[in-house]
């Protein structure tokens, strides 16, 4: 396993453990299959993994509880123990300690190595910032609850900068990956903190998944490299190309593909990647990015909906369906995880959206063709 240097407190390992798709019972989110899941844990501890990561909301609230339970045994001891606050919960300055409070009882220990604010947007910050988180992290550090302060964020780069401008962080948490490059905080991002001296933590490098099972017309463009990589290394493997990248966080969700994202650890390295092959990540994302049958851009103009339809997200969904060549795979998720009252045919053809639309979407008739799509039947 190889680690990297937090700050002066931690060295993490490169691949860090995500806890918010442990392995569940008969499909159920919110219903972690114990016994295996605490065995994946205390394997990721055992074989180079430190770092540790949950939340408040995973698993619908039981992913905290049952990480508890898996660092028994002196396994708490081998851990970088790291959790979020679940700002969107917070009323009043009282209740970031109430939660943080409540995240230490579930996970049975007094002190946690990293703390961030979670899930930070402009939105949620316009509320907590004057509300005095910064000054809850001062005091939790001060009072020993927590040992580093930390956040996470999906927004801007723009915003990105605010955030991490405004306190003495000891590290941030983005979403990155090959394909995201342009989307929420970019690249700029992970050498804008280098030089404020602030280490990156990598979220979804793995895209939700969807980058490590390719279709083989997309594999072909690196298949051409007589150094044949799967796909999973590769994207662990661009994500570790950045020196200020100090843990990438896999959500793993079964022995295998940890025994498997392991033996890759072992292998990453900062800087590693060759002009010819950054060139080979730009063309497959291109080649992917080709396949998008709605431009739309995510940026919510059409939001919110008189009727409720979440447009983007079935857009994203239609969309991947084609990049990704898994129609099935796409109507799955549509079909047990977008709730219904978001899904693309409760659209009522009002018209309100389209003149919001900066590409001109056909947004109603565009809905149509997500229902069609993603409706099928699914096993």
């Amino acid at each position: 396993m190889k680690y990297r240097k937090i700050n002066d407190q931690y060295e993490s390992s490169i691949l860090g453990l995500g806890c918010m798709r442990l392995p569940i019972v008969d499909g159920k989110y919110g219903e972690i299959d114990e016994e295996k899941a605490i065995e994946m844990i205390r394997y990721a501890l055992d074989n180079g993994i430190n770092y540790i990561d949950t939340a408040y909301p995973y698993h619908e609230e039981s992913s905290e509880g049952l990480v508890g339970k898996a660092l028994l045994d002196g396994y708490r001891e081998k851990a970088i123990l790291v959790t979020k606050n679940p700002v969107w919960k917070v009323e009043a300055y009282e209740d970031f300690e109430k939660y943080l409070d409540e995240q230490l009882d579930k996970l049975q220990t007094d002190y946690l190595d990293i703390y961030l604010l979670h899930a930070l947007n402009r939105k949620r910050w316009e509320i907590i910032e004057p509300m005095g988180c910064l000054k809850f992290m001062d005091e939790m550090l001060k009072k020993g609850k927590i040992k580093s302060a930390a956040f996470s964020i999906h927004d801007d780069f723009a915003f990105f900068k605010e955030v991490i401008d405004s306190y003495d962080w000891d590290l941030s948490m983005i979403q990155m990956n090959y394909m995201d490059v342009d989307a929420q905080t970019t690249v700029e991002a992970i050498q804008y903190a280098k030089d404020k001296g602030v280490p990156i933590a990598i979220m979804e490098p793995l895209k939700g998944g969807q980058l490590a099972e390719l279709p083989s017309s997309i594999t072909a463009i690196w298949d051409q490299d007589p150094n044949k990589q799967q796909p999973v290394y590769r994207a662990l493997k661009w994500a570790a190309d950045f020196d200020n990248v100090k843990v990438i966080l896999s959500g793993m969700s079964n022995m295998d593909q940890l025994k498997e994202n392991i033996t890759y650890a072992d292998q990453l390295e900062a800087g590693s990647l060759s002009i010819e092959e950054k060139e080979k990540y730009k063309e497959v994302k291109a080649t992917l990015e080709s396949r998008v049958q709605i431009p739309c851009t995510d940026c919510k103009y059409c939001m919110p909906c008189p009727a409720g339809v979440n447009i983007p997200a079935n857009f994203r969904l239609y969309n991947s369906s084609y990049m990704y060549e898994d129609q099935e795979g796409r109507a799955k998720v549509y079909q047990t995880q977008v709730k219904e009252e978001f899904r693309a045919d409760k659209c009522t053809e009002c018209g309100a959206c389209e003149p919001q639309c900066p590409q001109d979407i056909k947004i109603i008739e565009g809905m149509k063709k997500v229902h069609e799509r993603l409706s099928i039947p699914i096993q």
